[in-house]
């Protein structure tokens, strides 16, 4: 089983769309696949038309075993799974902190579902707190959405840096472009310098398009509503690119 997070200490730079429709396609070649929204917010239940039941909450999900598999559904796609978010998981720090293996409890919930699954992404909520060390310690593969500006490329070196301060694996962490405007100059000066350097980031990067906007009101991925829209196909060359590193 591969654990693959999105995650950013900023928000609005496209995480969610890109984990609903990244999973879409690891689901579509066959590959058994859950997606864990961890974000309150639910944007990644939204899209997948599901709602937590009434006694799930964020306790429930850090117990794990049956109680947290009880709350998995399937989606509306064949080999997709979700575990839905809670508006409970604002609290989740608190639930974590003082907990022993603190930073491991997402992992010791997420091995009892590797004989299940391929692969478990993970919608991470943003900011950098004790749920995202337990997304750093949990994660395979962090995958991380940076906006071509000043800010949210200021946004990945924190992380990075932070990363080192302690002593978190580096190399887990793999930024690509999100909501790119190749019309406004600054975002064509950010990718093309990053490519001529090339170091982490990947090749594949994802337009700033309405069309996956509009997720919002059809409510089901891009990759599978739009699957031959500029889009959904620069998704598709992320994920080739993403299976080609986890080989």
């Amino acid at each position: 089983m591969k654990t693959l997070a999105f995650y950013n200490m900023k928000g609005g730079v496209g995480k969610t769309a890109s984990c609903v429709n990244l999973a879409y396609l690891a689901a579509a070649e066959g590959s058994p696949t859950l997606l864990c929204d961890l974000d309150p917010q639910g944007a990644s239940s939204f899209y997948y038309r599901i709602r937590p039941s009434k006694a799930h909450d964020s306790r429930r999900l850090l117990k794990g075993g049956k109680k947290a598999a009880r709350e998995i559904r399937g989606t509306d796609f064949p080999n997709l799974d979700l575990l839905p978010a809670d508006l409970s998981y604002r609290n989740l720090d608190i639930t974590l902190d003082g907990k022993a293996r603190s930073k491991k409890r997402l992992r010791e919930m997420l091995d009892g579902f590797s004989k299940k699954y391929r692969y478990v992404f993970l919608d991470c909520p943003p900011n950098l707190t004790l749920v995202s060390e337990n997304v750093f310690v949990a994660a395979d593969h962090i995958w991380v959405p940076v906006i071509p500006t000043v800010l949210s490329v200021l946004s990945m070196k924190k992380l990075i840096a932070f990363f080192k301060a302690e002593k978190y694996d580096v190399g887990k962490l793999h930024p690509f472009f999100s909501m790119v405007e190749r019309r406004k100059l600054m975002h064509r000066r950010t990718v093309d310098r990053t490519n001529r350097k090339r170091k982490r980031v990947m090749t594949a990067a994802i337009p700033y398009l309405a069309e996956v906007e509009k997720m919002g009101i059809y409510r089901a991925p891009l990759t599978h509503q739009h699957p031959k829209s500029p889009a959904a196909e620069a998704y598709r060359e992320l994920w080739t690119e993403m299976q080609a590193m986890m080989e």
